[in-house]
């Protein structure tokens, strides 16, 4: 398995760049002017919303390698809420709306009705946020992998409950500040030894593929979606969506933010093969935590009104363990 091929972006006038040569073949959906847009105008997502950025890229690719044959079941979360204010909808696609833990469940119904009537044209596509997944959906999730569901599964992960006030989730990184984990006392913030790394849990049922992406990798994030709709059975991806209402951050810096957590290893960027990593997407260069946290209000009681030296060294050796368990600069040793 090889990643998204990499692209050689050259200056093409005074204010662009792009790539004027690039054939349509190696050209990204969201390139495409007859995409899906799946995900359309008119939703209520928070401006700069990591969420939304992914719904849409994963949706158009899935509709794309699909023929078009796509139905989604999306759980309760700010995905939903923010894109289907009764009596609306900005989905373009079938699309069905259920419970907070119970999406994976409702998928694999879906997919089995489908089975049942002949229709192995038409794929299914589940996904919900951190909170519906890592915590309330997780039994759900993990029975349609121990199942082995035709379903694609995309978590959403912004790292909290966002849509209900932003309270700690199982994907809620240590020391950041929630409303249930607040910047008060000697270990601020979401305590260290807590939470779920979803990725692996669901590399531990053997499923045929496991995934992980940033709204940062455009191309890579396609890419994997298109090889997932390629196979059949249980399939997972993760993706981090930065939440600026919930992070703290600029809207215009969603997409520096996702490339920040890949560039520091605090989020793996990888894929497995029936429980086996078999790709990674390696650090071009290598930056310390601090880089990644500064931005972000939810960290900033590690930085006023002094400097928590001592918790940013334990972030920076979770992001050293990420890089040496998944080998993210290996390319670099291999050159020297």
């Amino acid at each position: 398995m090889s990643a998204a091929q990499q692209v050689k972006f050259y200056q093409v006038g005074s204010f662009a760049a792009g790539n004027r040569l690039l054939g349509p073949e190696l050209q990204s959906d969201q390139a495409d002017a007859g995409r899906a847009n799946a995900l359309t105008c008119g939703h209520r997502a928070c401006q700069g919303c990591g969420e939304a950025l992914g719904a849409r890229y994963i949706l158009d690719s899935a509709q794309r390698a699909a023929g078009g044959k796509v139905i989604a079941v999306n759980a309760t979360g700010c995905l939903e809420v923010f894109s289907t204010p009764y009596p609306e909808t900005s989905w373009q696609l079938p699309w069905l709306h259920s419970l907070f833990g119970n999406a994976p469940a409702v998928a694999a119904g879906v997919a089995a009705a489908l089975r049942a009537k002949g229709r192995t044209d038409i794929r299914v596509v589940g996904q919900g946020g951190d909170g519906g997944t890592v915590d309330i959906g997780l039994g759900c999730l993990s029975g349609m992998f121990e199942r082995g569901d035709d379903v694609l599964y995309v978590c959403y992960d912004n790292e909290a409950y966002m849509n209900t006030g932003v309270q700690r989730s199982g994907a809620t990184p240590p020391t950041a500040r929630t409303a249930t984990t607040q910047a008060v006392g000697e270990e601020p913030g979401a305590p260290f030894g807590q939470g779920k790394n979803l990725p692996l849990i669901a590399m531990a049922h053997e499923i045929p593929y496991v995934a992980t992406a940033t709204v940062a990798g455009l191309r890579d994030l396609e890419a994997k979606v298109h090889r997932a709709m390629g196979m059949r059975g249980a399939r997972y991806l993760h993706v981090l969506v930065p939440c600026p209402l919930g992070w703290g951050t600029a809207s215009h810096d969603t997409v520096r933010i996702a490339r920040l957590a890949e560039q520091t290893g605090l989020f793996p960027v990888f894929e497995a093969l029936d429980g086996e990593v078999t790709d990674v997407t390696p650090i071009r260069r290598g930056l310390p935590v601090e880089e990644y946290l500064r931005p972000q209000k939810r960290y900033a009681h590690l930085f006023r009104p002094e400097l928590r030296t001592d918790v940013i060294a334990r972030l920076q050796r979770t992001a050293d363990r990420n890089i040496a368990r998944f080998g993210l600069l290996a390319h670099e040793e291999a050159s020297s």
